[in-house]
């Protein structure tokens, strides 16, 4: 098993949601983070005063998938994250060990 965690822009949310949903990927968890990569964040001019916003709001997605599920689950973040503007975002993946469903106690791929 794998989890994929996709950092991604805001208004890009529901559009990987419906792609996820496609490739029949059941379960997601959505959080709202603040960050920046090679953009280094931007000035903003407010009550006539420049500062400088180093931290940008993103979203947050984390997903655990089958090993062969990887690639499509991947791909369809990619295709509908992607605006082809600096800050779309990154992926990574990781090896999960073991997964636990509370309610039933089923393991791993059972369990996700």
């Amino acid at each position: 098993m794998k989890k994929i965690e996709a950092i991604i822009k805001p208004f890009k949310l529901e559009d990987v949601k419906d792609a996820l949903s496609e490739v029949e990927v059941s379960g997601m968890t959505v959080s709202e983070v603040k960050g920046y990569g090679r953009q280094q964040g931007h000035s903003e001019l407010y009550r006539g005063a420049e500062y400088v916003v180093d931290f940008l709001p993103k979203i947050k997605i984390e997903i655990v998938v089958k090993d062969e599920d990887v690639d499509k689950a991947v791909n369809a973040i990619i295709k509908s994250a992607k605006t082809g503007k600096i800050g779309d975002g990154k992926i990574f993946i990781s090896n999960i060990e073991r997964v636990i469903r509370i309610r039933t106690n089923e393991e791993n791929e059972e369990a996700i």
